[in-house]
C-alpha cells in the first residue's frame, strides 16, 4: 500500500491536530505538506493530496470526499481567529476586504451580512494585510494567526464566531478532516482512530505546554494566551451540535449564494461511507 498524502494548515490552531504526526509514530505513515486553508482544499480537489484539514466551505466543492468523524476545528463561544477589522462602526461599513486563505470564512461574512449585519455590502479578495486592506475599505475579514496578532484596541472588530453563535444558537465549525474516496483503496489503516487519537494526544497538559512555549514568541502573544486560545475558544469535537451548525451553515450560505449546495455529509466508518 502507498503512503498517503495529508495536506494540513500551518496555523496555530491545528497544531494539536497534528501533534501524533509531528512528535509520534503516526507521521511514518503519511508524507505531509503544510500550507493554508484554500491552498489545502485546493491539493485535494486536484488530487495532489489524499487527505487535507479542510474548510467546511470545501466540502460543497470537492467531489467524493468523506469525513474523518469527531475532529474538528469549532467553536462554541468567541474565536479570536476569526475577525471582522473595522475603521468605522457596522452600521457604515460599506466595503469589505475579504481574506483570501479562507473559503468558509468568507462565506460566513457573506452570510451574516446577508441575514443579519444588512446587504448592500461590496466584498473584494485581498491578501491578509489588515493594514493594506483598510486602505481602500471600511472593513476587513482576517483569519488564524493573522486574526491573533491584531492590535483590537485600535480598531472595532467583531469576532465571526461569536456572531454566528449569537444569532443561531449553533457551533460553527470552520473545518474537519476529509480524504478522497478513491484513497481509501490505497491504506488499510484506521484513519478515523489515527487522527482522533492525534487530536487527543494533543489536548494533554504537557503537549500544550510544549505548544505555548513554541507559539507565543511566534505570535508575540504570551503562554497564557497560547493555552486559552487552544483550550477555550476552539473547540476541536466534530460532535451533535456541530454538525448541526455545520447543516445549517450550508443552508444559509446556499441561500445566499455564498457556496454552492452542499452534499449530505459522507463519514469514513470501516471503509464505508455513512450518510447523515
Amino acid at each position: 500500500m502507498s503512503r498517503l498524502r495529508i495536506s494540513a494548515i500551518s496555523y496555530l490552531n491545528t497544531v494539536p491536530l497534528m501533534w501524533d504526526f509531528e512528535h509520534g509514530t503516526a507521521g511514518a505513515d503519511f508524507d505531509i505538506e503544510y500550507t493554508i486553508p484554500s491552498s489545502c482544499a485546493a491539493a485535494l480537489l486536484a488530487g495532489q493530496a489524499d487527505i487535507g484539514i479542510i474548510p467546511a466551505a470545501a466540502y460543497t466543492q470537492i467531489p467524493d470526499l468523506a469525513i474523518l468523524p469527531g475532529v474538528a476545528i469549532a467553536a462554541r463561544r468567541p474565536v479570536r481567529s476569526i475577525l471582522l477589522v473595522s475603521k468605522v462602526s457596522l452600521d457604515k461599513i460599506s466595503s469589505v476586504a475579504l481574506d483570501t486563505s479562507s473559503m468558509t470564512s468568507v462565506a460566513l461574512t457573506k452570510v451574516l451580512f446577508e441575514r443579519w449585519l444588512g446587504r448592500g455590502r461590496t466584498f473584494t479578495p485581498m491578501a491578509p494585510d489588515v493594514e493594506a486592506m483598510l486602505q481602500d475599505h471600511d472593513a476587513c475579514m482576517v483569519i488564524g494567526d493573522t486574526a491573533l496578532r491584531v492590535d483590537r484596541g485600535q480598531y472595532i472588530t467583531f469576532d465571526l464566531a461569536e456572531e454566528w453563535i449569537r444569532f443561531t444558537g449553533k457551533p460553527f465549525v470552520f473545518a474537519f478532516w476529509a480524504v478522497r474516496r478513491a484513497a481509501l483503496d490505497k491504506t488499510t489503516l484506521d484513519l478515523p482512530a489515527i487522527f482522533q487519537a492525534s487530536r487527543d494526544h494533543g489536548l494533554e497538559p504537557a503537549s500544550l505546554a510544549h505548544m505555548a512555549r513554541d507559539w507565543a514568541p511566534r505570535l508575540a502573544l504570551s503562554e497564557a494566551d497560547i493555552r486559552h486560545y487552544l483550550t477555550e475558544s476552539i473547540h476541536y469535537r466534530l460532535d451533535a451540535g456541530c454538525i448541526e451548525g455545520l447543516q445549517l451553515f450550508y443552508k444559509y450560505a446556499h441561500e445566499c449564494g455564498a457556496l454552492p449546495e452542499a452534499p449530505p455529509l459522507n463519514f469514513v466508518e470501516a471503509d464505508r461511507f455513512v450518510n447523515t
